[in-house]
């Protein structure tokens, strides 16, 4: 069998496989899909009328809406993108309530190591979110990443939560006006915890108590909600939190590889991990019934915000979508306080980078909104590789470097055996043309005759082929690795390489790649067909052109990768010769 030809469709599949799982994550979509109506949350009597809803019929959006309580909350159901539920308020009329309801609302300013907040004292909502130690740009350090952000309607983006009773009374939910004891909190030198504290009361012995605690140099955050009971009757309500976020369809492209990552709605249900439509919501991919140990989120390229509620509670889950806006919702199991009683609600909260170690430690499985895709079983001890090397070496271009030689080194013993095996092909090239002539007409003779040859050498064609097998998911779990992972986000090498997660700037490493594979090329046993011959001569241009967007990481991974598979067959070529001028004489 001719292995060249192999290595063509083996380079060919490779290819297609990427780009499979690109296009599975971008336009793959159920196969059938459902459009239902979310939960309506019954109307506040007394409610001033709203833009858009007639007088005693306040007008609802997503970010007006309450679970409810006393039947289901709705776990599984998903409001359809088209039209307006009944009662709900026209796109416009609930934007315009939004922003002069933000212009409105006082905050609490919170700044920590690694955050500076905004908290609403309407409700306690979280609506301005910087990160400091990532600019959201590489030129522009002074700039923090903004994720949560209520300034527009266009980059809205909130944590919502509160409890509620449905009884039509004043109740402590995302509406409800809290008061803080100061308007500003600072996490000092030396502190290791920040505790903000935003306080209710009805007035009629019902008083909640909600804190947020910070820690130093950590992205959760405790969220605690507290419920004491002076009054004169029973409380019965739900602890709620939600994830209120504009969307809209995700324009790709080949030049910012970043532009491939998902960004959405994504929950966990104790069991399975999985990104939801927005564009097509589907009710089947919502938990049916209340669930424990899990958790949603929303995500973005390198960052997500989650709420991961306590793993001993039963909760449900519902996404809502609407003119733009998504709103998946986890709400509690229903709670009875009497007269003189208290009840605390608990939910951690996530607003960060995806940072592995503080995703896990935030919420079981919680790391998998790092997703590496379906080659996450070799991503993720790639990526515990890289860290542990990153740690003694401190930069991630040399980390790269060192990974793949180990990567080589684990896979010596195969790579020995192909390349022993090329270099005797190599050797035996000569007579293995002449019998391609001699046998030119007759397929069946040249078959056996090529057959015989690699039998009496003791050469096996598809040998060579292992190392090309081994390195398709090794290439592209790094691409997704690369991709995903936030520790390599601007992440600089040297000189003109500043950041190996977006491309070479100047296409430098593309351009010694491609030399590299041509190098590997020549070194290799030429294709017997001088049409394979030409068309191998050519792949290492078709590689650099397209590698020449790919992250500048993993362009300098395949390099380090084919510079020391050359140096190793180079040598191995060297052996295989002496000891065949040994063997002649």
């Amino acid at each position: 069998m001719d292995n060249q030809r192999l290595f063509l469709w083996i380079g060919l599949a490779a290819i297609l496989f990427l780009n499979y799982e690109v296009w599975q994550r971008d336009y793959a979509r159920p196969a059938a899909t459902t459009e239902m109506t979310q939960s309506a949350a019954p109307a506040r009597p007394g409610a001033a009328p709203a833009a858009g809803g007639a007088a005693g019929t306040p007008a609802q959006g997503l970010a007006d809406s309450l679970p409810a309580v006393g039947a289901p909350a709705g776990a599984g159901t998903a409001a359809g993108t088209s039209g307006a539920a009944p009662g709900e308020a026209a796109p416009a009329a609930a934007d315009s309530r939004l922003a002069a309801a933000a212009a409105a609302t006082p905050v609490v300013h919170v700044h920590t190591d690694v955050l500076d907040l905004d908290i609403a004292t309407r409700g306690g909502e979280l609506r301005r979110a910087d990160l400091l130690h990532y600019p959201e740009k590489k030129d522009a350090p002074g700039v923090p990443l903004r994720l949560f952000n209520a300034d527009a309607p266009d980059s809205l983006f909130v944590f919502q939560g509160g409890l509620t009773s449905g009884g039509g009374a004043a109740e402590p939910n995302h509406m409800a006006t809290f008061t803080a004891a100061g308007t500003s909190y600072t996490l000092a030198a030396g502190q290791a915890e920040l505790v903000v504290p935003l306080t209710w009361s009805n007035g009629a012995g019902l008083t909640v108590t909600r804190t947020y605690r910070f820690r130093r140099g950590s992205y959760v955050i405790e969220h605690t909600q507290k419920l004491d009971n002076a009054g004169t009757s029973t409380w019965r309500g739900r602890a709620y939190g939600q994830l209120l976020r504009h969307w809209q369809h995700a324009e790709r492209s080949m030049w910012d590889p970043g532009t491939y990552a998902f960004k959405g709605p994504a929950l966990y249900d104790g069991h399975k991990y999985q990104k939801l439509d927005v564009e097509k919501p589907d009710p089947q991919a919502l938990p049916k019934a209340a669930i424990k140990g899990g958790w949603i989120a929303a995500m973005q390229h390198h960052f997500v915000a989650a709420i991961v509620p306590a793993a001993d509670e039963a909760d449900e889950y519902s996404l809502g979508v609407k003119d733009k806006e998504f709103l998946l919702r986890v709400t509690g199991p229903e709670r009875s306080v009497a007269p003189g009683g208290s009840t605390e609600f608990r939910q951690t909260l996530f607003v960060g980078p995806k940072l592995q170690a503080q995703l896990e430690a935030a919420g079981a499985e919680l790391d998998r909104t790092a997703d590496y895709g379906r080659l996450t079983i070799i991503a993720k001890p790639l990526f515990w590789l890289l860290s542990f090397v990153h740690r003694g070496i401190g930069n991630w271009g040399w980390t790269i470097i060192i990974v793949t030689l180990l990567i080589k080194l684990a896979f010596y013993p195969l790579a020995q055996t192909s390349g022993r095996s090329m270099a005797k092909m190599r050797s035996i090239g000569p007579r293995m043309k002449a019998i391609q002539e001699r046998y030119k007409d007759d397929r069946a003779a040249l078959g056996q005759q090529m057959m015989e040859l690699y039998k009496r050498e003791k050469v096996n064609p598809l040998a060579g082929c292992l190392p090309i097998v081994v390195q398709i998911p090794v290439f592209i779990s790094f691409y997704w690795v690369l991709l995903e992972s936030v520790e390599m986000r601007q992440a600089p090498w040297m000189l003109w390489v500043q950041d190996l997660s977006t491309r070479d700037p100047l296409f430098i490493l593309p351009a010694l790649m491609g030399a590299a594979m041509f190098g590997q090329f020549k070194l290799n046993p030429a294709p017997p067909d001088p049409m394979q011959a030409k068309v191998f001569a050519f792949m290492p241009l078709v590689m650099t052109v397209m590698m020449a967007f790919f992250p500048a990481g993993l362009v300098l991974y395949w390099i380090t990768n084919t510079v020391f598979s050359i140096a190793q067959q180079w040598r191995i070529n060297k052996i295989v010769e002496a000891e065949e001028k040994k063997a002649r004489t």
